[in-house]
Parts: structure tokens; sequence; C-alpha cells
């Protein structure tokens, strides 16, 4: 049962970031848009119960919760905070397991993979960390042409810079690597 180390906010107002003693996942990401989406994970299923619960987001040793806008942040974090302290620990899990969840995009041609490949890093270098220091993340969803295809998740999936100022900015440093390339959040 993970223990809650810390709360910490997030640049989106709606979603606060529990950060645990012990870890959920090790390396596999979770993110729920939705109770659809999350029936079949009991941590998520019980958090998308809670009224205003609107997206879930874990890896590792944190949880970001995303809530609708329509609660105050003290009694909703008490309350998300029951099932986070109920869920159990990540048992030891083998890489195959680990590397099974982060399949690449299928149907590349061997330069577009290489071509991915070197976007991968220079976001997994650049970017990640600060997007996962704030409670979410990006999913790489395609590259076709010159267009690479992001979605947002955790915290970032709603914050209004995402979409903006930081997918901007994403372009930005891409583009270092790849004179003319586009950036678009699906």
């Amino acid at each position: 049962m993970p223990r809650i180390a810390e709360i910490e906010g997030t640049p989106n107002r709606n979603a606060l970031k529990f950060i645990l003693k012990e870890p959920l996942t090790w390396g596999v990401t979770r993110s729920y848009d939705n109770a659809e989406q999350a029936k079949d994970d009991p941590l998520a299923a019980a958090l998308f119960d809670i009224d205003h619960v609107t997206n879930v987001f874990y890896v590792d040793r944190w949880i970001t919760i995303t809530q609708d806008g329509g609660a105050d942040w003290q009694d909703l974090a008490r309350t998300v905070a029951d099932p986070i302290r109920a869920a159990p620990a990540a048992d030891v899990q083998s890489a195959a397991t680990v590397a099974a969840a982060t399949t690449a995009i299928a149907d590349l041609s061997p330069e577009d993979q290489q071509r991915l490949d070197k976007i991968s890093v220079l976001l997994d270098e650049e970017i990640r960390p600060y997007l996962q220091n704030d409670g979410g993340d990006l999913h790489v969803l395609g590259l076709e042409g010159n267009t690479l295809s992001v979605h947002y998740q955790g915290a970032c999936g709603t914050c209004p810079s995402s979409i903006s100022g930081t997918l901007r900015g994403i372009e930005n440093l891409l583009r270092s690597i790849e004179p003319d390339i586009e950036v678009i959040a699906v």
C-alpha cells in the first residue's frame, strides 16, 4: 500500500500531483480520461467513482489527479487519498512486461523510425522531465511526413499553456534537428 509522501500543485490549477513512498508501477504509464477507459484498472476505477475526478495519470512513484474545477482541492485531496493508499504497490515486473507496454509506432519506414528515435531522445532529455515534474507527460502518437502528433497526459492534458506555449516550445526545440517539423496535440 503506497503511502503519500507529498502533494504538489501543478501549473494546471485543476490537477494535483501525489508523490508516493512506494511505486505503483515500474516504468509503465497509466493514463485515463474517463471511467470507461479505467474500468480494468482498480485504482483508476476507484478514483473515477469520486465526484469531480476527470483524469487519472500515474507512473512509478507519482499519480496526478485532475478534477473538473467544481470541487475544493482540500476536500477532494482527502477523498482521493484513500484509494491511492489502498492500491497495491508495484510488484517486481519483468523487462518483457515493461517492454510490451512501450511498443513502437507501427508502419514507419526505417528512415522515419530513425527520425522518430532522434525526436524521442530529445523529448526524453529536454521536455518530459519538465512535464513530469508538473504532473504530466506526453505520448507520441505518430510521425507522418513532417507532422508529429502528440497526446498530453495527466495535468498537461487540460492545462491551457500545454496547447499553446508548451506545444510551440516543443516544436521550436525539435526544429533544431528537424527544421520543417510541425507538432500537433491530439
